[in-house]
């Protein structure tokens, strides 16, 4: 679980960037580990909270950047997931779970990792 405030900042060109700062908005994560590579872990991300940005600063304040995240990531890490076919951010959304507005039925709606990042995957299991 990390427990971390989060300040939104709006840089001069417009681009929003968060922080983790103690003048921010309670923010709660809790992570689980669902399997390890040799230079790599992954994740399931639980957000407590639902803050802009909140999976990709706390695993940034964390010290384990999500792979490929250009604006909050690490480059020594993100060009070794390139070697193994890495081509975008490495963040999916696997399910999301909300009342419905009239009914007030619980809806779950979930989605497959797609080929692309299983493909990923494969390639660290075997090689990395």
């Amino acid at each position: 679980m990390i427990k971390a405030p989060l300040l939104k900042n709006e840089l001069a060109s417009g681009e929003r960037i968060v922080r983790v700062s103690e003048e921010g908005k309670p923010s709660e994560t809790r992570f689980s580990i669902e399997e390890r590579y040799a230079n790599a872990t992954l994740v399931k991300a639980s957000p407590i909270t639902g803050r802009t940005h909140q999976i990709r600063v706390h695993t940034q304040y964390a010290g384990h950047p999500i792979a490929l995240d250009d604006k909050y990531g690490d480059a020594e890490f993100d060009s070794k997931m390139k070697e193994v076919g890495l081509q975008r951010l490495f963040l999916h959304a696997h399910a999301i779970r909300f009342e419905h507005p009239k009914t007030g039925e619980e809806m779950v709606i979930t989605a497959p990792l797609d080929k692309t990042l299983k493909g990923v995957l494969a390639k660290l299991r075997a090689n990395y």
